[in-house]
C-alpha cells in the first residue's frame, strides 16, 4: 500500500516509521530542513526509537515537500499537521488540516484521509458536510513526546472514529506494525472518537493539577508532600503513577486540549473542566511567588523543555513561571542546549552549563537532572520523584 503522511512532527513521523516497516510511505512537510534530515536517515525530532529505526534501515520511507505528487500515488493519507489552540476564538485552529483536505480533494485523489491531529468535537461531521464527501475519518493518537514511536509499537489502545470495514482495515495497519498483539481496538462514531481524545488528555491534566495542588497545600502548611503522595498512591484505585509535582501541566497537548474541551462545554453545565484550566494558572502563580520571595539577584532557567528526552518546549509550564518572574524585574538567563538563538523572550540563552551554574544564584528546574547535582543547594524544583 502507498501511504502519504502529511506533517512530520511527533505524531506524523512516528506513524510514518511504524507504517514504513511494511508499506511504502511518503512523508510530506513544509520544512526543507526536516526533509533533508529525514532523507539522510536522521530524525528531525528527539525520539530514541525513531532514531534507532532510521539507523537500522529497512524502512520504505521517503520525504518530500511536493504534496501534490505524494497525493497522486497515495492509497491512504494521514494528516498530522498542527492544530494549535487560538485564545481569540476559544477554538482549535484547524486551518492546516482543512487545507490538506481541500488540497487532496482538489487533486482528484479518492484516497481515504485519516486525521491524526487533535480536533474539536464535531469536526469530522462538519468537514464532511462542507465538502459533500465522506472520505475523512479521525483516529486519535495517544503518544508521549520523546517516546512517540515506542507508544505506537506498544499502543494502549487503537481508536478509529468510524464503525466500518475501512476503519477496521486502518486499525489493522497500525496493529501489524506494533510489537504488541493483544491491543484493544475501539471503533466509534466520529464525535465520540474526538471526545475520547479530549477527555483523555483533560483527565491527565486533572491528575497533574491534583498532585500539584497537594504539593501547594503541603508546602503552605510546612508538610512533606512526598510522604502524603506516597500514602495516597498506595490506594490501588489511585496508584503511584503520574503523580510527580511540577510547575504546572504544559507541553503541546494538555493545555490546548483541556481548553478546547472547555470550549466544547460552552452550552453544557460543568464545574470541573473550568477548575482544571484555572488550577494550572493558579499553580504557576504560586510557584512564581515562591521564587520571587527568594529575591534572587540572578535567576537561571534550566531547560525550557517539559520532560527529559524531549526537545520540545511548546507551551511548557516553566515559560509561564519565567514571564511572571521577569515582570518583577528579576534578570533571567536560560540554559537550553536545543535552542539555537542568542535570546528567548529577551532573556539571554547560554549553552555553557558550567558558567550558567556558577553565575546564577538560584536555578529553576521543572525536573531535576544529574547535571545539577553539584549545585543542588541552589536549585529550585518541585520534582520529588525524579520522573515525568
Amino acid at each position: 500500500m502507498n501511504i502519504t503522511v502529511v506533517g512530520l512532527g511527533y505524531v506524523g513521523l512516528a506513524n510514518a516509521v511504524l507504517l514504513a516497516q511494511r508499506h511504502s510511505v511518503t512523508g510530506v512537510d513544509l520544512s526543507d530542513d526536516k526533509i533533508a534530515q529525514l532523507s539522510a536517515g536522521i530524525s528531525p525530532i528527539v525520539d530514541d526509537e525513531i532514531s534507532e529505526f532510521l539507523d537500522r534501515g529497512g524502512l520504505d520511507l521517503t520525504a518530500t515537500t511536493d504534496a501534490d505528487a505524494a497525493f497522486a500515488q497515495a492509497d491512504l493519507i494521514l494528516i498530522a499537521t498542527p492544530t494549535n489552540y487560538d485564545p481569540d476564538t476559544n477554538h482549535f485552529d484547524t486551518s492546516s488540516v482543512e487545507a490538506v483536505i481541500r488540497a487532496v480533494n482538489a487533486s482528484g485523489s479518492d484516497a481515504l484521509m485519516v486525521i491524526k491531529s487533535t480536533i474539536p468535537v464535531g469536526f469530522v461531521d462538519q468537514i464532511r458536510g462542507e465538502t459533500g464527501r465522506d472520505n475523512v475519518i479521525f483516529s486519535p493518537e495517544f503518544l508521549r513526546e520523546g517516546r512517540a514511536l515506542y507508544d505506537n509499537l506498544h499502543p494502549s489502545r487503537i481508536v478509529v472514529g468510524e464503525r466500518s470495514d475501512r476503519a477496521r482495515d486502518f486499525a489493522s495497519l497500525l496493529l501489524e506494525g506494533a510489537l504488541e498483539t493483544d491491543v484493544p481496538v475501539l471503533l466509534t462514531d466520529p464525535a465520540e472518537a474526538e471526545a475520547i481524545k479530549l477527555f483523555s488528555n483533560t483527565y491527565l491534566a486533572m491528575r497533574v493539577a491534583y498532585f500539584n495542588e497537594l504539593d501547594t497545600y503541603a508546602h503552605h502548611k510546612g508538610m512533606d508532600p512526598r510522604q502524603i503522595i506516597e500514602g495516597v498512591g498506595l490506594d490501588p484505585r489511585i496508584g503511584a503513577h503520574y503523580n510527580n509535582p511540577s510547575f504546572g501541566y504544559g507541553g503541546y497537548c494538555l493545555p490546548k486540549d483541556s481548553k478546547q474541551l472547555l470550549a466544547n462545554y460552552s452550552e453544557v453545565p460543568q464545574n470541573l473542566i473550568r477548575a482544571i484550566v484555572d488550577a494550572n494558572r493558579t499553580r504557576k502563580d504560586y510557584i512564581a511567588d515562591m521564587i520571587i520571595d527568594r529575591a534572587p539577584k540572578s535567576l537561571g532557567i534550566y531547560r525550557l523543555t517539559m520532560k527529559a528526552g524531549s526537545d520540545n518546549f511548546r507551551s511548557s509550564s516553566v515559560q509561564g513561571i519565567m514571564k511572571r518572574v521577569k515582570s518583577k524585574g528579576i534578570p533571567v538567563t536560560v540554559y537550553e542546549p536545543s535552542l539555537d538563538a542568542p535570546e528567548f523572550f529577551l532573556s539571554p540563552v547560554t549553552h555553557d552549563l558550567e558558567a550558567f551554574k556558577r553565575d546564577c544564584d538560584l536555578i529553576v528546574a521543572n525536573r531535576m537532572e544529574p547535571d545539577l547535582e553539584d549545585v543542588r543547594d541552589k536549585v529550585f524544583t518541585r520534582d520529588l520523584f525524579q520522573s515525568d
